[in-house]
C-alpha cells in the first residue's frame, strides 16, 4: 500500500511542473508509505511523478517507485496489491518477459506494455495506477474495480494533477480550495461526499472500475472496464471454493499478515477461510472494551473461543472511553473528506498497528454480498407501504401535516414523497437529511442551486433500469445500490484513510470482482429465511456452535456511544448522526449558512 501523485503539464506556454509541489503532495501523505519515498521529473518539466512506499511485496528496493519498464518508455506508479501477480507474472515469464524484481508493480509494467488498458480486467486486487508513455506522451490512470483504493484529479486546463488523496491534492498549493455547495449538500443528504465530487469544486473522484487517458493537451472521459450491474456468471466453482481462493489469495504478502476478529459472522468466516489458507499459523486481533467487559454484549470471550477452536494466535487489546478520546481529535484530523463513520475503524487500526501489523483483513462487505443488511427487507417493505399509502387519494398532500402533528421525524414526513421508488425508499433508509431540510442548513438559493445540480435518487438509481429490477429482482437492486453507495462512499472510503492514517494495508476479502462475478446477494436469497448463519455454517462448519444465533455485531460498538458523549447533552435522542455532520463540516472549515 502506498500513497502516489503527480503532475502533467498540457500547455507549452504553462510552468514546468514545479517539484517542490510534487514534494509537498508526495509528503503529506508520509504515512500511508513511511518505508521508502520516491520522485521523477522528465527532463523539460513535463511530467512528474511521486511516490511513498509502505513495503508488502518484495522488501528490497528493488520494489521501488516511480519504476521504469527495461526499455524506458513507460515510468509508473501505483498504489494497492494486485493479489494474483505469481500467477500472471508466470505467464508473462512464459511469453518471454524478464524481470528484476519479485514485485508486483513490475509485473504491471510488463503486461501495460503488452495489453494497455486492456490488462484491467485480468488483476485481482485493490488499486490505482499512473503510467507515463513517453513515446505517445500520454498519462494512463486506473482504479480498481469496486473502488477500494481511491484516486482522485484535478485539471485547470493547463495541468493534471493526481493524488491518493484529496488533501494531499491541497497541500501542493497549486489546486483550488474552494468548497463545492453542491458536495457538501450531498454530504448532508447521505453523511458522505457522493462519487466522482468532492468536497471541492476543483477536484474530482475516478470513478471505481474506469479508467482514463490525459493526451494531445485533454484529459479523456473516464472509460469503464467493469460493469457492476452485469448478472453475476455463475460458473462450476462452489461458493466455499471460490471463498477460500479469494482468501488465499488476499493473504499474499512478505510480512504478517492478522484478521480483524468480532464474534460477528463475517470475521469469523474470514479467519476461517484464512486459518485454512495459511498453514503456517495466523493471527487474529480483537478489541475488548471496557464498557462491556464481563457483560452479554462483551465480544471477546467468543472471540477468545472461536480463535481457539480455528487454532490462531490471538491478541486481545482491550480499551476505554479515555483511550478513543485520546485518538479522537487525531482521526478528525486524519479524515479526507467530511463523513460520519471510520472512527472505529481508526481505532481498531491503532490497535492492530500498536501490535506490529502492516497488513490485517477485514470481513467489510459481508453483507454486501450476503444481502444481511436490514435494508435488504426494509427497502422493499417501504416502498410497498409506501405505493399503498400514496395511492390513497387526497393522503400525499396532508400526509407531511399529519406526520408533523404525530411527532414524526423528517424522513417520516417524506415517507409518500420518496418511498414509493426504489431508489427513494433506499435515501429514506440510509440518507441523512432530507432535500427540504437543506434551506435551513445552507440558505434558500444554496440548497435550490444544489439540488438543481445533483439529485440523491437519481444518484441511487443511476446504475439501475427497468431490466435490472425486472428480470433481477428487488434483492439486485438494493445489492448494487449498497454497494455503490454505502460501500463505496463510505465504508471503502473511510476504511482507506483510517487505516492508512496508522500505516495499516486494510485488506477486505468480500469486497472482490471475482468473488461477486460468480455470486451476490441475490444468490443468497433463498437463505434469508435462516439468515446468513446458514451460508456460514455451511462454509464454515469448524466455527464453534455459539457464534450461530449471535446477534450481528462488529468493531463499531461502543464508538457510537462514545461520540454521542462528546456532542453535547442538548442532540435529541436518535438525532446524533445528524449532529455529528454538522460537527465534521466544520471540521472542514464549512460555514452553513441558513440565510442565503
Amino acid at each position: 500500500m502506498c500513497g502516489i501523485n503527480g503532475i502533467v503539464r498540457f500547455d507549452a506556454g504553462a510552468t514546468p511542473v514545479s517539484r517542490e509541489e510534487l514534494l509537498l503532495t508526495r509528503e503529506s501523505m508520509a504515512l500511508r508509505g513511511p518505508d521508502g519515498s520516491g520522485l521523477w521529473l522528465d527532463e523539460n518539466g513535463h511530467v512528474g511523478l511521486g511516490h511513498r512506499r509502505l513495503a508488502i511485496i518484495d522488501l528490497s528496493d528493488a520494489g521501488a517507485q516511480p519504476m521504469k519498464s527495461a526499455d524506458g518508455r513507460y515510468t509508473l506508479v501505483f498504489n494497492g496489491e494486485i493479489y494474483n501477480y505469481r500467477r500472471l507474472r508466470e505467464a508473462l515469464i512464459r511469453d518471454g518477459a524478464n524481470f528484476r524484481s519479485h514485485c508486483d508493480t513490475e509485473v504491471l509494467l510488463e503486461l501495460y506494455a503488452r495489453h494497455g488498458a486492456a490488462m484491467l480486467p485480468r488483476l485481482r486486487g485493490m488499486f490505482t495506477i499512473a503510467i507515463w508513455d513517453r513515446r505517445e506522451r500520454s498519462l494512463f490512470l486506473a482504479r480498481d474495480p469496486l473502488g477500494i483504493k481511491p484516486l482522485y484529479i484535478a485539471d485547470d486546463g493547463r495541468h493534471l494533477r493526481f493524488a491518493s488523496q484529496v488533501k494531499a491534492l491541497l497541500a501542493g498549493g497549486a489546486v483550488d480550495a474552494t468548497v463545492d455547495p453542491t458536495s457538501v449538500a450531498g454530504f448532508l443528504m447521505w453523511g458522505s461526499v457522493p462519487e466522482p465530487r468532492t468536497l471541492y469544486r476543483s477536484v474530482r473522484a475516478v470513478p471505481a472500475g474506469h479508467y482514463l487517458l490525459a493526451t494531445d493537451g485533454r484529459v479523456g472521459d473516464p472509460v469503464p472496464y467493469y460493469d457492476l450491474t452485469r448478472p453475476p456468471r455463475p460458473d462450476d466453482s462452489t461458493l466455499e471454493a471460490t471463498l477460500e481462493e479469494c482468501v488465499g489469495d488476499h493473504l499474499e504478502s512478505d510480512v504478517p499478515v492478522a484478521v480483524f476478529l468480532s464474534s460477528g459472522l463475517d470475521s469469523s468466516l474470514l479467519a476461517a477461510l484464512a486459518r485454512r489458507k495459511a498453514p503456517e499459523g495466523l493471527t487474529t486481533f480483537t478489541l475488548q472494551f471496557d464498557e462491556f467487559a464481563d457483560t452479554e454484549r462483551d465480544e471477546a470471550p467468543l472471540a477468545r473461543q472461536i480463535a481457539e477452536s480455528l487454532g490462531t494466535k490471538h491478541i486481545e487489546r482491550r480499551v476505554g472511553k479515555q483511550d478513543f478520546l485520546a485518538l479522537y481529535s487525531d482521526a478528525r484530523r486524519a479524515m479526507d473528506q467530511p463523513t460520519i463513520d471510520g472512527f472505529n475503524t481508526y481505532m481498531v487500526s491503532h490497535a492492530v498497528r500498536e501490535a506490529g501489523f502492516k497488513v490485517v483483513l477485514s470481513g467489510l462487505g459481508g453483507d454486501e454480498l450476503m444481502g444481511s443488511y436490514d435494508s435488504f427487507s426494509d427497502v422493499p417493505r417501504w416502498q410497498r407501504r409506501s405505493q399503498r399509502l400514496a395511492s390513497v387519494p387526497g393522503l400525499s398532500s396532508i400526509w407531511p401535516r399529519l406526520a408533523s402533528l404525530s411527532g414524526g421525524r423528517p424522513k417520516l414526513r417524506g415517507l409518500l414523497r420518496y418511498g414509493p421508488t426504489l431508489p427513494g425508499a433506499y435515501f429514506l433508509r440510509r440518507g441523512l437529511f432530507l432535500p427540504e431540510e437543506l434551506p435551513r442548513l445552507l440558505g434558500t438559493s444554496a440548497a435550490a442551486d444544489a439540488l438543481a445540480n445533483y439529485s440523491p435518487l437519481q444518484d441511487a438509481g443511476k446504475f439501475l433500469d427497468d431490466d435490472v429490477v425486472a428480470q433481477e429482482g428487488v434483492w439486485r437492486a438494493v445489492h448494487v445500490m449498497e454497494t455503490t453507495q454505502y460501500m463505496r462512499n463510505q465504508l471503502l472510503r473511510d476504511s482507506d484513510w483510517a487505516s492508512m492514517a496508522h500505516s495499516l494495508e486494510l485488506r477486505v476479502p468480500l469486497v472482490d470482482a471475482v468473488l461477486r462475478d460468480r455470486f451476490d446477494a441475490a444468490h443468497f436469497e433463498p437463505a434469508q429465511s435462516h439468515g446468513k448463519s446458514a451460508v456460514v455454517r455451511r462454509v464454515a462448519p469448524e466455527l464453534p456452535a455459539e457464534i450461530w444465533n449471535r446477534p450481528k455485531s462488529g468493531f463499531g460498538i461502543p464508538v457510537a456511544g462514545w461520540i454521542d458523549e462528546t456532542l453535547g447533552h442538548d442532540v435529541p435522542q436518535g438525532e446524533a448522526s445528524r449532529a455529528l455532520a454538522l460537527r465534521v463540516l466544520r471540521d472542514f472549515n464549512v460555514d452553513l449558512d441558513a440565510n442565503g
